[in-house]
């Protein structure tokens, strides 16, 4: 039985009728449960906070470029995880009409030119007139971990496998690819994989398509300054589950640079006027299975927190040493998945850096589908709840519409209710 047969209904109920006692039920019931799951979508979709415009309004702009960085999550990825993503996504923008061939870009730190960081893939989509872009940056950095985690392929090895049931086997061999990554971010490959981030924004940063290296190992360097049509481009984070810690610490590393000059980053060759470009940007960060307060436990604070209103007011002592001049983080969170948590109210404050100025909206979304296995109790497959989000299409049409404007989508104004919170 493959992995992915765990995302099926149909195996949940098997499994579930097995445990009971009741398998003597047979294949016409689990079939109409079957039946029924896949004609009855009742899930739940609920917006709690800010209205947000998503990225069509960006693209509607025409004054520059939209830019978006997609981050995944735990478990050993290879380039290209996005594509069903970033085809969802562009035909909800209307960005079908053209597209320029990918560029893959091998990373490299300038410090241990050996040192390999992950890759970048970057894919160019227009509309039919030519007067839109979206460029969509996919960052691939699990390279990074892979060698760590062959600590545990012996366990994946017939020579202790085979002793395991054949589910639990396939949800070892599950465990052993994604468990260690958070573990190991918290060790030294955190700083590799923030390395890598950083990589990935400055390269955000280049705006000449033909400049853009095709192949090979190459580094992107701050000292080449930001692109002077780089202030009209606008700035987009997709994440899932520990990528969006990576996101948001990768941001704030980024500040911190900035602030200090002794950690001789080249970041700063940012003069004032460079700097201006990124505090005037609005930027947005979409968080798919968000999991920002599990993995908070036991982390140190950022250098600065609780002071938002110093940095973020036009009228706060600090206004001038803010990063952006908004950051509006839309936390998506399945109940039914184990691993994901919405962000509570008082959580920026304390723990996000008063820098980024920063304003939490909240989505509470059923994934996976909740269905009734004959009495035993409600059951959503977890791995599904997990995975899903970026192939849901109310999510995509959040991501791309938004919520609370004019252009909000049909199908999100049908299944999904919002609650405005304000300030």
């Amino acid at each position: 039985m493959r992995l992915s047969n765990l995302k099926h209904p149909l195996f949940i109920v098997c499994l579930a009728l097995h445990l009971s006692g009741c398998a003597s039920f047979g294949k016409g019931v689990a079939e109409a449960v079957l039946e029924k799951t896949n004609t009855e979508d009742s899930r739940v979709c609920q917006v709690r906070g800010k209205p947000f415009q998503g990225i069509k309004p960006e693209l509607d702009d025409l004054k520059g470029k939209t830019k978006v960085l997609m981050v995944h999550g735990v478990g050993n990825h290879l380039p290209g995880y996005a594509t069903e993503f970033l085809d969802k996504l562009s035909k909800q923008l209307k960005m079908t009409a053209k597209s320029t061939q990918y560029k893959d870009i091998k990373l490299m730190s300038f410090s241990n030119v050996d040192q390999k960081l992950g890759n970048l893939r970057v894919t160019r989509l227009q509309n039919q007139e030519s007067n839109k872009e979206l460029w969509f940056y996919e960052l691939t950095w699990s390279e990074i971990t892979k060698d760590k985690k062959a600590l545990l392929e012996f366990d994946n090895s017939g020579e202790y496998s085979y002793r395991r049931a054949e589910v639990n086997d396939m949800l070892k061999k599950f465990s052993n690819d994604t468990g260690p990554d958070p573990i190991i971010y918290l060790g030294e490959s955190r700083d590799l994989i923030l390395r890598s981030f950083a990589q990935a924004v400055c390269w955000m940063s280049r705006d000449n398509w033909d400049e853009l290296p095709k192949e090979g190992r190459h580094g992107c360097d701050f000292t080449q300054g930001l692109n002077h049509n780089f202030k009209e481009d606008s700035l987009v984070f997709v994440s899932h589950s520990l990528g969006s810690r990576i996101t948001i610490d990768g941001i704030t590393r980024m500040v911190s640079l900035l602030e200090q000059p002794e950690k001789k980053s080249t970041l700063q060759s940012i003069n004032k006027e460079k700097r201006e470009v990124l505090q005037n940007k609005h930027v947005q960060i979409f968080m798919l299975s968000n999991q920002l307060p599990m993995l908070q436990l036991g982390r140190e604070l950022p250098e600065v927190v609780g002071q938002k209103e110093n940095y973020c007011a036009m009228t706060g002592p600090k206004y001038q040493s803010r990063m952006f001049n908004e950051t509006s983080i839309v936390a998506f969170s399945d109940p039914n998945d184990i691993l994901s948590y919405a962000i509570p109210h008082d959580f920026g404050e304390k723990y996000l850096d008063s820098r980024l100025c920063s304003d939490v909206t909240n989505i509470n979304i059923n994934i996976a589908k909740v269905f009734d296995a004959f009495g035993i109790g409600k059951i959503a497959n977890p791995l599904e709840a997990h995975v899903g989000y970026a192939k849901d299409d109310r999510v995509v049409a959040l991501i791309a519409d938004g919520i609370g404007n004019d252009h909000t989508d049909p199908l999100i104004k049908g299944k999904c209710e919002w609650t405005e919170i304000t300030d």
